[in-house]
């Protein structure tokens, strides 16, 4: 069987920068289920995948257009320090706005705070290693939901 849209796949993954270095991986947990054209994975990798079947092991090179796109300056903004109150904070640190945005402390000044709302990946080149380790049909409800139910994904 084919991924293609609404069915479900289970993949193991490696993801590294162009230095080799590993983001995030599968290995050592349970694979990584999703249902295919719920826009549940970034457009790259789905592209990728689309077509694939059960022990295909491929690797994907996906542009930052592809993955989490460029880097925004203008989500890049400084705020006042009184604005994080008695908390400490450091570079690094992230925060969640009022707005449900989560904001990564880039620099930390005396009178501001610099942060930074891009996704963390924003702009980098990523390189999967993938393994298909199982394609089925999604259920009405899972297409429905638009998301896998049951073992591996979500569960109401």
């Amino acid at each position: 069987m084919q991924i293609t849209k609404n069915k479900v796949a289970a993949i193991h993954y490696t993801l590294r920068d162009n230095e080799g270095n590993v983001i995030d991986t599968s290995e050592g947990r349970d694979p990584l289920h999703y249902l295919h054209g719920a826009g549940n994975l970034i457009i790259g990798m789905e592209e990728g995948l689309e077509g694939k079947v059960k022990g295909d092991k491929l690797q994907l090179k996906i542009s930052p257009e592809k993955g989490y796109g460029e880097k925004d300056p203008a989500m890049i903004q400084q705020v006042p320090r009184s604005a994080f109150g008695d908390q400490e904070v450091r570079k690094g640190m992230k925060f969640s706005t009022n707005h449900g945005n989560v904001v990564t402390v880039t620099e930390v000044g005396l009178e501001s705070v610099t942060v930074d709302a891009n996704h963390e990946l924003a702009g980098v080149e990523l390189n999967f290693d993938v393994e298909i380790v199982d394609v089925r049909n999604a259920t009405n409800e899972e297409i429905t939901h638009g998301h896998v139910h049951g073992p591996g994904g979500h569960h109401h």
